[in-house]
């Protein structure tokens, strides 16, 4: 499918702008937005007001809405004794509040055929140290997910989530240590996972994880050397 009218919000990340490219080298047209960087729009769409500009920015500039990406997110590392009310609340607006905002804001004009889909993470399954805010958040926006797939599936919106692994440039070799595929993902993988979702329409309500095995491997195999070395 192409010519679509895409949004992207989070469009500034290395996620967002490769999410952004893909739709755009596929044809369709895409209005990213984002609080700060390299962004078609600067709106803050946990907002009412930002996520209605959005919304109508893509349909002024294409005619109509038909995929929504919710990329946006903020990431505090503190453990929950250390994380202060401001990180709390600035993770679930930009993951959360951010989803219900533009999702309340964009499914009214959602035709049939159409596709929300949103930008999770391993850790809203996989616990890791110092991220009790954006994993809570995270995991939240699966639950969101699940219930608008149910919700929405009749009207023809299909609904789903991809849930990166560790994503870089390949420049941290070290960071590849635990995921099977032998190494950490790129930013174009994760965009690619996104464009399939938005054009598989009996999809829905789904997880897809991006991560390269990580959410299948044993952690045993990975930190323990007697076992790596029977194993492998």
């Amino acid at each position: 499918m192409t010519g679509r009218g895409v949004l992207v919000v989070g469009s500034s990340s290395p996620i967002g702008q490769a999410i952004t490219a893909s739709f755009a080298d596929g044809g369709d047209t895409v209005v990213g937005v984002s609080l700060a960087g390299a962004a078609d729009l600067h709106l803050d769409c946990a907002t009412d007001a930002g996520a209605q500009s959005a919304v109508r920015a893509v349909i002024d500039r294409a005619g109509h809405l038909d995929v929504v990406v919710l990329a946006a997110a903020v990431m505090p590392v503190a453990p929950i004794t250390a994380t202060t009310d401001a990180q709390w609340h600035a993770s679930f607006d930009a993951v959360l509040g951010t989803a219900f905002a533009v999702c309340r804001a964009a499914i009214p004009l959602l035709p049939r055929g159409s596709a929300i889909v949103a930008v999770s993470s391993v850790n809203a399954t996989l616990a890791a140290p110092g991220l009790p805010a954006y994993a809570a958040a995270k995991a939240g926006l699966e639950g969101l997910v699940r219930q608008l797939a149910l919700e929405y599936g009749p009207h023809g919106i299909s609904v789903n989530a991809v849930a990166p692994g560790y994503i870089d440039d390949g420049g941290n070799p070290d960071a590849a240590a635990g995921y099977p595929a032998g190494r950490t993902g790129r930013p174009h993988e994760v965009a690619a996972a996104v464009h399939f979702l938005a054009g598989a329409g009996f999809v829905t309500g789904a997880v897809l994880p991006v991560d390269g095995g990580l959410s299948i491997a044993s952690p045993a195999a990975f930190l323990r050397d007697d076992l790596r070395a029977r194993w492998l």
